[in-house]
């Protein structure tokens, strides 16, 4: 399980990367808001932990911009005991489950494990054969692309791209890997490129109900237009 823990307290950070760490977790952590958003669009953890106080922005904010942002990752904040207001604030933010300090670590990964089994019918929703979003709908076995039942006209580089993009709507994919399945073996392609056939990918989609959307910075995900 990749797991993202964002906490400002270097103390308790560094208990909680040992300990999951030891109990086979693949742990990244950061200890403020800007680099939380950065590093959960750039990882795609399977779970958050995330504090509520922190620097640069505060966890509901982090919270707030990542649900806006389409990272549909399970979230449990941590709050301070008694804090009924933050709990309530969090769980209308988007969080999944809230844990009081000083909390027990046996607990935490519980409902760690917990928060990832009852995500993962939501990531595995859409069916096997495709997927049917506003009026694109992408064939997994084929790879084929289709507006209102007919085949969406797209270069082969469009193609890839709705392809890594559509394996997992609704879920980030860094710059790095879109350009490897985009241009894959031309090592003379500028890295900007990707940017180009975004755009005029988002053109193509103008009206139909999927969203390209642009993680400044980060990367690219598709979702359902709001």
């Amino acid at each position: 399980m990749k797991l993202l823990v964002v906490e400002d307290d270097p103390a308790l950070q560094a208990t909680l990367v040992r300990t999951f760490a030891r109990r086979g977790f693949v742990v990244a952590a950061v200890g403020d808001g800007p680099a939380a958003l950065q590093r959960w669009a750039a990882s795609l953890p399977d779970a958050v932990v995330l504090d509520l106080s922190l620097p640069g922005l505060d966890g509901l904010q982090v919270l707030a911009q990542a649900r806006a942002q389409g990272l549909r990752t399970p979230v449990l904040i941590l709050t301070a005991r008694g804090a009924v207001g933050d709990r309530v604030l969090g769980l209308n933010a988007g969080a999944d489950d809230y844990l009081p300090k000083p909390f027990d670590l046996d607990e935490l990964e519980a409902r760690l494990r917990a928060l990832v089994r009852r995500s993962a019918p939501e990531h595995d929703a859409m069916p096997a054969a495709g997927v049917q979003i506003g009026r694109i709908r992408f064939e997994r076995d084929g790879g084929a692309i289709y507006r209102d039942g007919v085949p969406m006209e797209l270069t082969p580089r469009e193609l890839a791209l709705m392809h890594a993009l559509l394996a997992r709507p609704g879920h980030a994919v860094a710059k790095e890997r879109l350009f490897e399945q985009v241009f894959p073996g031309e090592a003379e392609v500028r890295y900007e490129a990707i940017e180009v056939v975004a755009y005029r990918l988002r053109r193509k989609l103008a009206d139909t109900g999927l969203e390209l959307v642009t993680l400044r910075g980060l990367g690219y995900l598709m979702r359902a237009a709001p």
